[in-house]
């Protein structure tokens, strides 16, 4: 299984991204006679096998079902495992076109985390590139380690080791990178190990990822006693936009709709007092579509009625993971 090479089939061993529901992606590796279980169903492992990505499977007993689909950087960051607070896309985007990162670019990373920010680096920078990424957790290392290698990212090196104490020079390790990734609780403590592993032929792009202002002051102090120029600090905004289909109204429909409430409560009403339920009625409006109501359960796109296809954003700006503060260096 690659990051890096798309295949058309399922096989055995592949990871593969159950897309559940609008919130809801599941990492599952395909392992014979495994089941995955969701609130719409199961889904067994073996079937899976030989279906083509992108399939729409049913659930074993005939009802729900879920898409299985290729990983991808993007769709790995929004169903992984977290073991720490990742790099969203709208954040991690932002970065690699910053820092002009691309196919032959040599990164330093650190801390590793979940490794979300790691895959969408190894994807970018290719074969031709590498991603030397540290990790000072041992158990995160670990976890991070297994990913990489069942991900097939092998233009990706992972080290355990605490880069604000040990530095981030490895013996018998050229890493010479020409853009540098910190994610870590105090960079300004790692920035002055730097000069041992960024190239000297090429100018060298840093940003440092930090949640708190704090840490952006003591961060662009650090940068500029060590040499680094053109530092500024970003904060990236996103809002999400979702695609919908709303059931078409008409006038006509409305008042057919009203009217069938108002029969409904007094049949209600009726087989109430006589211990009966009330009973549900269907009614077309005069463009010959079904008029909605509640007790129809009416999935989104049934057939007999109009849609239209709307867009939705969210109700607020989803504005701070971290603030990102930029610089360069030549040496």
């Amino acid at each position: 299984m690659s990051f890096f090479e798309y295949k058309t089939h399922i096989e055995k061993g592949d990871l593969v991204l159950a897309f559940i529901n609008r919130t809801t992606i599941k990492p599952i590796y395909i392992k014979t006679g495994e089941i995955l279980q969701t609130k719409y169903g199961h889904y067994l492992h073996d079937s899976m096998i030989g279906m083509p990505y992108g399939s729409q499977m049913s659930g074993a007993k005939g009802y729900g079902f879920i898409y299985l689909l290729f990983p991808t950087p993007e769709m790995w960051t929004l169903s992984l495992p977290h073991r720490t607070q990742i790099v969203y896309t709208p954040d991690s985007s932002y970065i690699l076109q910053r820092l002009n990162v691309k196919p032959g670019s040599r990164v330093i990373e650190a801390g590793t985390g979940s490794a979300s920010f790691t895959h969408a680096f190894a994807r970018t920078v290719g074969l031709s590139g590498h991603v030397f990424t540290y990790e000072f957790h041992e158990n995160r290392y670990i976890e991070a380690k297994k990913e990489l290698e069942l991900h097939g990212l092998v233009n990706t090196t992972i080290a355990y080791r605490d880069v604000c104490n040990d530095g981030l020079d490895i013996e018998n390790l050229d890493i010479q990178g020409d853009v540098v990734f910190l994610d870590l609780p105090s960079p300004w403590s790692a920035i002055p190990h730097l000069n041992s592993v960024i190239s000297s032929k090429k100018r060298v792009g840093i940003c440092c990822f930090s949640p708190c202002i704090e840490q952006v002051t003591k961060t662009i102090t650090a940068l500029e006693e060590n040499g680094w120029l053109n530092i500024e600090m970003v904060e990236v905004g996103a809002l999400r936009w979702e695609a919908r289909k709303r059931m078409k109204r008409s006038v006509s429909s409305a008042i057919s709709r009203i009217k069938d409430i108002q029969e409904r409560k007094k049949q209600g009403i009726e087989s109430f007092k006589n211990g009966e339920k009330p009973q549900k009625l269907a009614k077309v409006d005069d463009e010959g579509f079904l008029s909605a109501k509640k007790s129809a359960r009416v999935k989104e796109g049934d057939d007999g009625y109009e849609w239209l296809d709307v867009t939705k954003p969210e109700s607020e700006i989803k504005s701070h993971t971290s603030y990102l503060t930029f610089a360069h260096k030549l040496n």
